[in-house]
């Protein structure tokens, strides 16, 4: 399961790298880099916004030909759309069509991403002993660290190891290559536990089997909509640590994106540690406690730690470590945040349609948000995003009171 959602995050940080230290100059030539980023971010929540209609697609699939055929198909259009954009051209040879081919690249990732959902996650969950639901709840989160660990040292070892010139040439493309092949990596790793007949039985006797969308919206959109407020905070903040720091270095600064992306390395490797914490904590005091009071530091964070960028590499090693630590803390507990207030029939869809939601809400806009308001208004502007997202997330938990207990 770690493999298979490191593959998935791998994909996602290597398109959100290059969208800060590639695509403005690749596609957006004739813009100054502030704005050539921004539009860079306005390409990027494409995927955010094609993931719940892959989902719905994809659920058909499990449903007519199974849930092996349908991971087999998503990882395959996950790492053909990546591996996809080292092929492209850039604005220079192809002009504007070429933002158009990344934009549907870009839409491809997304929407294959919608068919990754194998539910496990919900099966660990449901089946963990008693008192250990936020040990096994954080196992599938470790994937997001992972990924960006390994997705930044690829670009910081090809950012130090050639000319800027061949860098924006060919290297950046290495990265988008290695993506399919973790992909097909992952795909067997997954096959071997979810097509087997004692998953196929535990997965059928919990009844996480896939039912239609459009029943699951019906029934329980209450609960969908909780779901997808739920998990804001994590989610508005794991682009704020990710994606837009390196962007206002990257524009405003002087520091090379090596160092960087080295720093935003190590601070994940920290993110890794908070996520395995958040299930010790979490068996301790509750899930739905621990989002709280994450939720709460988070809203504290946004009030002043992104001025912390602006005072150069100890504030940008404090913001960065600061932020996966909270990042950590409570994304290790915010997958399913709120499964058990759904109906066992509509876990699995419920589950998946949640996700996508917050994802979208919480994730997709924020590098562009962010930067935005931090370009235009100071960098301490750029929290009222992250603000939102903590409030999302309390509003939500008082709305669900039983959501992630014990």
């Amino acid at each position: 399961m770690i493999i298979g959602r490191t593959s998935e995050f791998f994909d996602f940080f290597v398109y959100a790298i290059a969208s800060v230290i590639v695509f403005p100059k690749v596609f957006f030539p004739y813009l100054d880099p502030l704005n050539a980023t921004l539009a860079s971010f306005a390409v990027f929540p494409l995927a955010f916004i094609a993931r719940p209609v892959g989902s719905l697609f994809f659920m058909w699939l499990d449903r007519a030909y199974g849930r092996g055929f349908k991971l087999t198909v998503a990882l395959f259009g996950l790492g053909g759309s990546t591996a996809a954009i080292a092929f492209l051209p850039g604005y220079a040879e192809l002009g504007r069509n070429a933002v158009l081919l990344l934009a549907l690249f870009r839409l491809g990732q997304g929407f294959a991403l919608g068919g990754t959902w194998d539910g496990l996650a919900s099966l660990l969950a449901l089946n963990a002993p008693e008192g250990k639901r936020g040990w096994y709840a954080m196992i599938p989160q470790l994937g997001a660290p992972l990924g960006l660990i390994v997705a930044s040292l690829l670009f910081a070892f090809f950012t130090a190891s050639l000319p800027a010139e061949d860098f924006l040439s060919w290297g950046w493309r290495f990265p988008f290559f290695v993506a399919f092949a973790i992909n097909v990596v992952a795909l067997f790793s997954r096959l071997r536990i979810v097509v087997t007949p004692e998953f196929q039985r535990l997965f059928e006797s919990r009844d996480l089997v896939a039912e239609s969308a459009l029943v699951t919206i019906r029934e329980q959109w209450k609960t969908i909509v909780i779901g997808a407020f739920a998990p804001l905070a994590s989610f508005a903040l794991f682009h704020m640590v990710t994606v837009f720091p390196l962007s206002w270095v990257f524009i405003f600064t002087s520091e090379e994106p090596t160092r960087f992306l080295t720093i935003e390395a190590v601070a994940a490797a920290v993110g890794v540690g908070a996520i395995i914490v958040s299930g010790l904590v979490a068996d301790r005091v509750g899930r739905r406690t621990l989002l709280g009071f994450s939720a709460a530091a988070i809203a504290a964070f946004s009030g002043f730690a992104p001025q912390l960028l602006g005072i150069g590499i100890a504030g940008e090693i404090s913001f960065m470590l600061t932020g996966f630590l909270l990042l950590g803390l409570s994304f290790g507990q915010s997958s399913g945040a709120v499964a058990d207030a759904f109906e066992t029939r509509h876990r699995y869809t419920g589950s998946a349609l949640t996700s996508d939601l917050a994802w979208l809400l919480g994730a997709g806009f924020a590098p562009y948000a962010a930067l935005w308001l931090s370009a235009n208004y100071g960098l301490l502007a750029s929290g009222a995003y992250l603000l939102s997202g903590a409030a999302g997330t309390i509003v939500a938990l008082w709305a669900n009171r039983t959501a992630a207990t014990n």
